[in-house]
């Protein structure tokens, strides 16, 4: 029999968002739905693919407090699915473990929450026939440090689906559960339905498969919430299991972005506006119809580099003005001037000087390749830079190399009224 799961993750219902300086009033209204409203459209896809299957790995909310309006907005949209026909199983994971006080005491039938200690299995039937086995195993504390994945064993009826929260080898994570690929390799499940790491992304491929759903909406500027959020939709069939790769498909109602822009060979700072308020249009109109709450590094060489850094707090304001009335919302969080004031080597190789002899030099050593790698590789060994040792292959690009340090040189040794 063929059927469709999705998968989701790390809902972390009614989360505050973090790591976001002050935000206008209608925008922190919008922040605060943010993570209900993605649930609710994760309801909308899994009734609109008329799933027989929602799995649910973990950090269902932010804290062992679990807010009220958290609970209720999960139990409202679980009974919505139940009363289409699907089934609901959820694991627990590190930040909503089975110890947190919670409002629900009663959940509908069919909706099944995974107890700690070890795996359990419910099968799903349909027509009289067992389609699938779903396997899982809850967080009972927060600090989970034993490896689970290895409780796992295929049993049961159907396609296979394990449902864990875990940390599969990454160490930019906190070690929770922690497992490797080759550990949910000897499960012999047909898919491992995996939470704890914000993005998405598959584990194990081809069968069996493993993923992270990733966070299902993202909660802060730091990186791993940046980008596109949402769920994996699995087709199956009960004794195939996966008939294709998972399909990812974004949930998300607002998106964290970073942005870097070039001002090299700009004159003024309106030249500057200009230029940021085009690629910040840009950047917003690729969000698909999303709220965005960015962040953007000026870089380059800029005629008005002095200007532009004491007016940082202007420009701030400019662009948030300009922004103002775009729906979806535009929001710029922080601004980092990084530009530098243009160096003009020609005027500087015809003074005579220090920064003159530096040029000369830097000029001799460029026009001879063997030169250049020599230089390099006599200043990596005398600075113990292994590092930069091993980056002198043969595809290094050691006019690109040289001209860095020489302009690293030139703004250490001159002021910057000197450099023009």
């Amino acid at each position: 029999m063929r059927y469709t799961v999705v998968h989701a993750a790390d809902l972390h219902l009614d989360t505050p968002f973090s790591g976001l300086g002050e935000v206008a009033p209608s925008i922190a209204k919008e922040l605060r739905e943010a993570s209900l409203t993605a649930f609710d459209n994760l309801v909308q896809l899994t009734l609109r693919e008329h799933a027989a299957i929602l799995l649910l790995a973990g950090d269902i909310y932010d804290g062992e407090t679990r807010g009220i309006r958290a609970q209720r907005r999960l139990l409202q949209g679980l009974g919505r699915l139940r009363e289409a026909g699907c089934e609901i199983f959820i694991v627990h994971g590190n930040h909503d473990p089975l110890a947190g006080w919670t409002a629900i005491s009663d959940w509908p039938e069919g909706v099944h929450v995974f107890p700690a200690g070890d795996v359990t299995s419910r099968e799903v039937v349909r027509s009289g026939e067992t389609i699938a086995t779903v396997h899982g195993v809850s967080f009972a504390q927060r600090e989970e440090r034993e490896n689970l994945a290895r409780r796992f064993h295929r049993r049961g009826g159907g396609a296979q689906f394990g449902l864990l929260h875990c940390n599969v080898g990454d160490s930019a994570h906190s070690p929770y559960a922690p497992c490797s690929p080759e550990d949910l390799r000897a499960a012999q499940l047909d898919y491992f339905a995996l939470g704890h790491v914000h993005q998405a992304r598959l584990v194990l491929e081809g069968g069996p498969w493993a993923a992270y759903s990733g966070v299902l909406q993202g909660r802060s500027p730091h990186p791993g919430d940046a980008g596109p959020k949402g769920a994996y939709v699995l087709r199956c069939d009960s004794a195939l299991g996966l008939v294709s790769p998972p399909e990812f498909v974004p949930l998300d109602v607002v998106r964290f972005a970073s942005l870097s822009v070039d001002l090299t060979g700009l004159s003024d700072v309106a030249a500057a506006v200009d230029r940021i308020e085009e690629r910040f249009g840009s950047l917003h109109a690729a969000q698909a119809g999303r709220g965005l709450v960015a962040r953007l590094r000026l870089d380059g060489e800029f005629a008005a580099h002095a200007e532009l850094a004491q007016r940082a707090e202007e420009l701030v304001e400019e662009l948030r003005v300009g922004a103002q009335g775009t729906s979806p919302f535009l929001w710029l969080d922080e601004l980092e001037v990084a530009t530098k004031p243009p160096l003009r080597r020609e005027e500087i190789a015809g003074r005579g000087d220090l920064l003159a002899e530096l040029l000369a030099e830097a000029a001799r050593i460029e026009a001879s390749p063997e030169a250049a790698r020599a230089f390099l590789a006599e200043q990596a060994q005398q600075l113990r830079r292994v590092e930069t040792q091993a980056a002198l292959g043969d595809d290094v690009d050691v006019e690109s190399l040289l001209r860095q340090a020489e302009d690293i040189c030139l703004r250490l040794l001159a002021e910057e009224g000197d450099a023009r």
